[in-house]
C-alpha cells in the first residue's frame, strides 16, 4: 500500500484547496453578521481565492517547470495552511479577504503541481489508477464542502471552517515531503514575468470594477479607473504573449478553434453553474432562516447529481463529439438556472430542486469533456499546458461571475441588506436569469466553433480528471 502514499498526498491536498471553493458559501451569512459585511464583502470574500488561483494557476505552474513540482507544492501547503489561520482569525472583512487571497496563492501552487507530481510517480496502469482518482475527488470536493461547512458553522463558528485546513495541511506536508521524489528542474527556461504582471492586472482590475460598479455606480471614479486599468492590461497581456520566447500563454493556440471552443465552455460553466451559489446560501439562511446545515443540504443536489451522471455516462459519452458533451451540456445548464428563476417570494427550499438537478446533469456531462478535450487538440508536449489553460479559464469564469452576478443582484435588490423578501427574490431572479443567459450563449457559441473546426477530434488523452468546480 505504499506506492499509494503520493497518490493520497496529492488528493488530500486538492480536496483541502477545491473543497474552500465551496465552503465558504454556507458561511457567509454567519461572516457578514459577525464582521459587519455588505454584499460587496462577501462577494470578495469569495472571490478573493478564485480570482488568486485564476490569476497564478499557469504562474505557479511556470514556476514549478524551473524550481520543480515537489517545492513548489510543499510550500503553496505551508502558505495555504497559515493564510487558513489568517481566516479563521480574521477580525475584519479587509484582512479576511486578505487571507483568502493569500490562501488563493497556496492553492494554485497545490493545484498547479499535483497531476505533474502523479505523472512523475506513476507510469502505466498505476497512473491511470491515479489520475482517476485525483478526478473523482475533485467531483466529491464540491458536495463535501457545502455539508462540511454547514456542519462547522452550525457546531462550532464559521472560523472552523479554515481552522479545519490546519491538521490536514499539516498530515499533508509531513506525508509529500517523505513520499515524492525529488523534482525534475528545467532552469534554463525563461520565467515569462511581464505576461504574469499583465494577466494579474487585468483579471483584478475588471473583476474589482464590476464589484465596486454594483455598490458605487459605473460613473464613479474608482470603477472606471479598475475597468479601465483591467482593459489596458488585457491588450498589453496580447501584445506581451505575442512577441515573447516563452509565453505562459502561447496565443497561436487560439487560433485551434477546438480549443478556443474548449475555453468558452469552461469559462462558462462555472459562470452559469456555481456563481450563484453565494447568492442561494443567502437566500436559505437570510430569508428562509435556514440554518447551515441546512442550507448544505439545500444546496447538494447539484453536486451529487454532476457526480452521478458524470460516472454513470462518461463510458457511454467517451466517443462523442464535444459539441455535445461540452456545448449541449452548457444549454442544459443553462435551461437549469432558468428554472431556478422561478422561484418566488412564497417559495420553500425545494423549489431549488428541479434548477439545481438540471444544472448538476449539464456539469455532469460537460466538465469530463473539457480537460480531456483541450489536451486532445494540442500536441502531447503542450498537453498539460492546455489543462492548466482550461482550469485557469473555468476559475476565471467563476470569479467574474461571483462579481457579474452580484452586481445584478444589488442593482435589482436595491441598497438595504437584507434586503425585503419581494425585492430579494426580484434580485435573485434576475441574476439567475443573466446565469441562464450566460449558459445558452456559450454553448451556442461552443457549439458553432466545434461545428467549424476542420480537424476531428482525437481519443482524449486525460481521465476523468476535470470534474473541478
Amino acid at each position: 500500500m505504499r506506492k499509494w502514499l503520493p497518490l493520497f498526498a496529492a488528493c488530500l491536498g486538492t480536496l483541502m484547496l477545491l473543497i474552500d471553493v465551496t465552503i465558504v458559501n454556507v458561511a457567509l451569512p454567519d461572516m457578514a453578521a459577525d464582521l459587519h459585511s455588505g454584499l460587496s464583502g462577501l462577494q470578495w470574500i469569495v472571490d478573493g481565492y478564485a480570482l488568486a488561483l485564476a490569476a497564478l494557476l499557469l504562474v505557479l505552474g511556470s514556476l514549478a517547470d524551473r524550481l520543480g513540482a515537489k517545492p513548489v507544492y510543499l510550500a503553496g501547503l505551508v502558505l495555504f495552511a497559515i493564510a487558513s489561520l489568517a481566516c479563521g482569525m480574521a477580525g475584519g472583512t479587509a484582512v479576511l479577504v486578505l487571507a483568502r487571497v493569500l490562501q488563493g496563492v497556496g492553492g494554485a501552487a497545490m493545484f498547479a503541481t499535483t497531476l505533474s507530481l502523479l505523472h512523475a510517480t506513476y507510469t502505466g496502469r498505476d497512473r491511470g489508477i491515479a489520475f482517476g482518482a485525483w478526478g473523482a475527488v475533485g467531483g466529491a470536493a464540491a458536495a463535501l464542502g457545502v455539508v462540511l461547512g454547514g456542519v462547522l458553522v452550525d457546531l462550532l463558528s464559521w472560523r472552523w471552517i479554515f481552522f479545519v485546513n490546519l491538521p490536514i495541511a499539516a498530515l499533508t506536508i509531513a506525508l509529500s515531503a517523505s513520499v515524492f521524489p525529488a523534482s525534475q528542474r528545467h532552469s534554463g527556461r525563461r520565467a515569462d514575468l511581464a505576461g504574469m504582471l499583465s494577466f494579474t492586472t487585468a483579471a483584478t482590475g475588471m473583476t474589482f470594477g464590476i464589484i465596486r460598479g454594483g455598490e458605487h455606480g459605473w460613473g464613479d471614479g474608482g470603477t472606471v479607473a479598475a475597468l479601465l486599468t483591467g482593459a489596458a492590461a488585457a491588450v498589453l497581456f496580447v501584445m506581451i504573449e505575442s512577441r515573447s520566447a516563452a509565453p505562459i500563454f502561447p496565443l497561436q493556440l487560439l487560433r485551434n478553434r477546438i480549443f478556443s471552443a474548449t475555453l468558452v465552455g469552461a469559462s462558462g460553466q462555472t459562470f452559469a453553474a456555481f456563481a450563484s451559489s453565494p447568492l442561494i446560501s443567502l437566500w436559505l439562511q437570510q430569508q428562509l432562516h435556514l440554518s447551515p446545515l441546512h442550507t448544505g443540504l439545500a444546496m447538494l443536489p447539484m453536486a451529487v447529481t454532476a457526480f452521478l451522471v458524470a460516472g454513470g455516462t462518461g463510458r457511454f459519452l467517451h466517443d462523442a463529439k464535444p459539441a455535445w458533451t461540452i456545448g449541449v451540456g452548457l444549454m442544459v445548464i443553462g435551461a437549469g438556472a432558468g428554472l431556478l428563476a422561478l422561484v418566488d417570494a412564497g417559495s420553500s427550499w425545494t423549489a431549488l430542486i428541479p434548477g439545481l438537478v438540471v444544472i448538476g446533469a449539464g456539469a455532469g456531462v460537460n466538465a469530463p469533456a473539457l480537460v480531456s478535450t483541450a489536451m486532445a487538440a494540442v500536441p502531447p508536449q503542450q498537453g498539460g499546458l492546455a489543462a492548466g489553460v482550461v482550469n485557469t479559464a473555468r476559475q476565471l469564469g467563476m470569479a467574474l461571475g461571483v462579481a457579474v452576478l452580484g452586481t445584478v443582484f444589488h442593482s435589482a435588490a436595491g441598497d438595504r441588506q437584507p434586503a425585503p423578501i419581494s425585492k430579494f427574490v426580484e434580485g435573485l431572479d434576475t441574476a439567475f436569469g443573466v446565469a441562464c443567459v450566460v449558459g445558452l450563449v456559450f454553448g451556442a457559441v461552443t457549439i458553432a466553433l466545434f461545428r467549424r473546426a476542420r480537424v476531428d477530434i482525437p481519443e482524449a488523452i486525460a481521465t476523468d480528471t476535470v470534474l473541478i468546480g
